[in-house]
């Protein structure tokens, strides 16, 4: 069951950035069909561990492409991406400690989460990046 439906409108342009994108709303779509279809926790957390990790290299593939073509609100961004980290993996630890389950409305902040960023703070660099011939 999809949570998380890719549009064009999440596009910031940026090949590589796209396609990693596509990946983490794919993950949360995997994860949201693992808990509607009760797979067991044995797979949500398997999901779920690699929606975490994969989160960590696409913020890190993110931040050194700003970074080395000079994006003057690298900081910020940056900022923005510890924020998102620092709360998906409470989460996973959360869920790991058996503190939480993953419910329809932890899939609804996953999903808000991917899709403000996206919207809202990724998009900003998109025409910049291009500008610098980043396509």
């Amino acid at each position: 069951m999809e949570i998380f439906t890719w549009d064009d409108k999440y596009l910031v342009n940026v090949k590589e950035v796209d396609t990693q994108h596509k990946k983490l709303v794919d993950l949360i779509n995997r994860l949201n069909e693992a808990m509607y279809e009760g797979q067991g926790c044995e797979m949500v957390e398997v999901v779920l561990k690699e929606l975490v990790e994969y989160t960590m290299t696409h913020f890190a593939f993110e931040e050194n492409l700003l970074e080395t073509n000079g994006y003057p609100d690298f900081k910020s961004h940056k900022e923005k991406h510890d924020d998102l980290t620092k709360q998906v993996v409470d989460l996973k630890a959360q869920f790991d400690g058996g503190r939480v389950m993953i419910t329809l409305q932890v899939m609804k902040f996953l999903k808000e989460w991917l899709s403000t960023h996206i919207l809202d703070i990724d998009k900003k660099y998109g025409k910049f990046l291009n500008d610098k011939g980043v396509v």
